[in-house]
């Protein structure tokens, strides 16, 4: 026996247990004067080699490797809060109970987490009416955001809660039912307003049109100061795929050449200015800039901040 060795207690401590679970996501930053606050609804498990379109399964697989991913893939459901100091307005509500137990549903207590209460909502913006962006509107049969306008474009409430079927092909119709019991009560409320074309929701915030992943399906530009966001709601759903081939398209888009060419549109223009873009699928906080490269583009996601200020100062590694 070496006489130096540490004396070991005889007693045993069992390991602490694991936890297996993530803690509410929020990731916060300042644009300009606004305050951005990305909000995590949770994930979804995708198969994306049976829902990617314009492509094959076998391609799908190849793209997914080169990021170290396989099917099933979980997808990252995204919210963004946006306090401009007079308007407090959430951008998309994630999936609420629609997707069963375990699967979404946590915006709710991300919200919280980041300091803020449902009824603080002044508006809710839908950049369109599937339930994993809307399916958090409501808490059981009350609404989940009890004080606030709830926006979406006119062409977006008149296809999901209008009853002229006769534009709506083979939309699967349970879509339609989930819509109406999502956006209905507010609308019965007199709490739904809709919006057209390149309309200002509120100073600072406006919407473009970008429609083909859904009839109304639209984008929001925030700007303040000088800064620009884009939020783009579901322009993208698979960067590992749709990043290197923006041409692929899903079975969820309800015009796929019209959302292959919206999503061409958008991120051309926001690779040239170098915006800063919140998606509502790419990993969480799902924030980032595009850099153009070859025929697609590159993720660049958005560099971590503190949230610390060093007015004036020059921080330099020695």
């Amino acid at each position: 026996m070496l006489s130096g060795a540490p004396l070991l207690s005889s007693a045993v401590h069992a390991a602490a247990p694991q936890v297996r679970a993530q803690a509410p996501g929020f990731h916060r930053l300042m644009l300009g004067d606004f305050e951005v606050t990305a909000l995590s609804d949770g994930t979804v498990p995708q198969t994306v080699r049976e829902v990617a379109t314009g492509t094959t399964p076998g391609r799908v697989k190849e793209l997914l490797s080169r990021d170290h991913l396989e099917d099933p893939v979980e997808l990252s459901i995204n919210a963004f809060l946006i306090n401009t100091g007079t308007t407090l307005v959430l951008v998309e509500t994630g999936v609420g109970s629609f997707f069963g137990p375990g699967v979404g549903g946590q915006l709710q207590q991300s919200l919280q987490a980041a300091g803020y209460r449902p009824e603080q909502i002044d508006v809710v913006l839908l950049t369109h009416i599937h339930s994993d962006h809307s399916g958090g509107l409501m808490s059981k049969t009350s609404r989940a955001f009890p004080n606030a306008i709830l926006r979406a474009h006119a062409r977006e409430v008149g296809f999901w809660l209008g009853r002229d079927d006769r534009a709506k092909g083979a939309v699967d119709p349970k879509f339609f039912e989930e819509a109406r019991a999502m956006v209905g009560p507010y609308q019965d409320a007199g709490k739904l307003k809709t919006f057209g074309d390149g309309d200002a929701i509120v100073p600072g915030i406006r919407a473009i049109p970008t429609p083909g992943h859904t009839p109304g399906h639209s984008g929001y530009v925030v700007e303040s100061r000088g800064a620009r966001l884009l939020l783009g709601g579901d322009l993208m759903h698979f960067g590992s795929v749709q990043l290197r081939e923006p041409s692929v398209t899903v079975a969820y888009d309800v015009d796929e050449r019209a959302a292959a060419a919206q999503r061409a549109r958008a991120f051309t223009e926001a690779a040239k200015r170098g915006d800063l873009i919140g998606l509502a699928h790419m990993p969480f906080p799902g924030l980032g800039r595009l850099s153009a490269e070859g025929k697609g583009y590159r993720w660049i996601p958005l560099n971590y901040s503190s949230g610390q200020r060093w007015e004036g100062a020059k921080v330099r590694a020695e």
